[in-house]
């Protein structure tokens, strides 16, 4: 937890600067790994240059020492050992006669190595390391050699490594001093890059802070945007094209809504007004309220189909899925509505069977009301048939009847709420306008749909379709 709070800070600030202080880290960590792999090989490097003019400095002084006659000339050769130290003040000379004892040095740095080596064994092939007292470091090379006269000569060539020493100094301190205006160049930069690759993400806020109930339709370009934000920017578009396509249908809900529960509010109201007018007997406040009965439950109907319309559509509606027979259900439904059939001298038939996942009840409501609608619409002498089949990878339930028929300019619409072809008749007949609908949000919620199909004063059919997905064996 504490560690999260530590990092609240950043984790709150700007992308472009997280991307900066993100690409400056990373840069730490690259160009620090580079500079200590730099400073190994760089180091390795003046290693091997000074064993390598240790060697050649040695076969030179082994070169010498073959022509000095005897180790007592060595003094009166002096300068020749001289001319192999020339502008070289980083070598130092001592040599040793094991015989008379005798030591030739030709600084006091190379008597401090015949000291410090002292103890390591003769090879002229090994490089040395010591340290002399003032700290500073040599490589060396110890050995012997022969003159002439065929006598050994033992001798200490040591290299002063300080200019190697200061050139890894410089090296560092150049790191040092370098690295930090690197990183801060490589910060710069990356926030810059960042910023100007963000310019779209801007116009999201922008059009985000504009948008409100009346400027839904607007919508993000994608014109000149990289591929990952064109694929945020039509996501986004899609967003708001669903919460535009919910808005308008919230309104047109509310409208529809205002616009049907005005009717029966205006006449409950003008029945009562009219009513209270004048001094009425019993038998005419009867009427009245007889009236207004119908006008309440016509309402109340209203009410409840558009609550389950609304809930429907928000999948606010559970459902208990259950093997269903659609050819079962619809003849239990067709002996309900037979009664309402007779009246209207309309037989009903029902062929077929088959199963799907489904849940009951609203199946039931689906089946009721494209009966109910095709007996309330079919000719009277005519048959009514319903048909269960199986057909492809769906299941399908067909309404079919003899009637009017419906236009085609209404037919895209008998789906819409409160959509009427003969308004007046409708209301005369008890139906609310939401029938079809209903039916509608029931298929959409079982993943199926509903179609309609008319020939102008000839046969109208409505198909439900259940998916495969939702089909089963019996």
């Amino acid at each position: 937890m504490s560690l999260r709070r530590s990092l609240t800070p950043f984790l709150r600030a700007s992308l472009a600067l997280r991307i900066a202080l993100a690409s400056a880290l990373f840069g730490l960590v690259v160009v620090g790994g580079a500079l200590v792999v730099g400073y190994i090989a760089l180091s390795q490097q003046l290693d091997v240059r000074s064993s390598a003019e240790l060697q050649g400095k040695r076969d030179l002084l082994l070169h010498v020492l073959s022509e000095i006659p005897s180790p007592a000339t060595i003094r009166d050769n002096r300068h020749r050992f001289g001319d192999l130290l020339i502008g070289h003040d980083e070598l130092h000379l001592a040599l040793i006669d094991p015989a008379a004892n005798a030591t030739f040095v030709f600084s006091d740095i190379a008597r401090q190595s015949v000291a410090g080596l002292a103890s390591t064994p003769d090879d002229a092939n090994s490089i040395l390391s010591w340290t002399a007292p003032a700290g500073s470091r040599f490589s060396a090379v110890r050995g012997l050699g022969r003159v002439a006269n065929g006598q050994p000569i033992r001798f200490h060539l040591s290299l002063d490594r300080r200019h190697d020493s200061r050139l890894l100094a410089g090296f560092v301190n150049a790191t040092l001093v370098g690295l930090p205006l690197l990183l801060l160049v490589v910060a710069t930069g990356a926030w810059l890059i960042a910023r100007t690759s963000l310019a779209p993400l801007r116009r999201f806020n922008r059009l985000a802070a504009s948008i409100g109930a009346g400027t839904l339709s607007q919508r993000v370009s994608t014109a000149g945007l990289p591929m990952e934000l064109a694929d945020l920017a039509n996501e986004f578009n899609g967003m708001l094209e669903r919460i535009d396509t919910g808005y308008r249908r919230l309104q047109e809900f509310s409208g529809d809504l205002a616009h049907e529960m005005r009717t029966p509010v205006a006449t409950l109201l003008g029945r009562t007004q009219v009513a209270l007018s004048h001094t009425r007997t019993i038998a005419d406040l009867q009427e009245v309220l007889e009236g207004n009965v119908e006008e309440l439950d016509r309402l109340s109907r209203l009410i409840s189909d558009m609550l389950f319309i609304a809930r429907a559509e928000g999948h606010e509606n559970p459902m208990e899925l259950e093997t269903v027979d659609l050819g079962h259900e619809a003849r239990k439904i067709v002996d309900y509505l037979s009664l309402v059939a007779q009246e209207r001298g309309v037989s009903v038939e029902v062929t077929g069977a088959a199963p799907v996942r489904a849940d009951r009840i609203l199946v039931q409501r689906a089946i009721t009301n494209l009966v109910s609608n095709a007996i309330r619409h079919a000719h009277a002498g005519s048959v009514v048939r319903v048909s269960v089949r199986v057909e492809g990878q769906s299941t399908l339930l067909v309404v079919t009847n003899l009637g009017e028929g419906i236009p085609q300019a209404h037919l895209e619409r008998v789906f819409d709420r409160f959509h009427r072809i003969d308004t007046g008749r409708a209301r005369t007949d008890g139906g609310t306008g939401l029938g079809l609908a209903i039916v509608r949000s029931i298929m959409t919620a079982h993943g199926g749909y509903v179609t309609a199909q008319s020939e102008a004063g000839g046969e109208t059919s409505f198909t439900l379709a259940f998916p495969s997905a939702t089909a089963s064996a019996p």
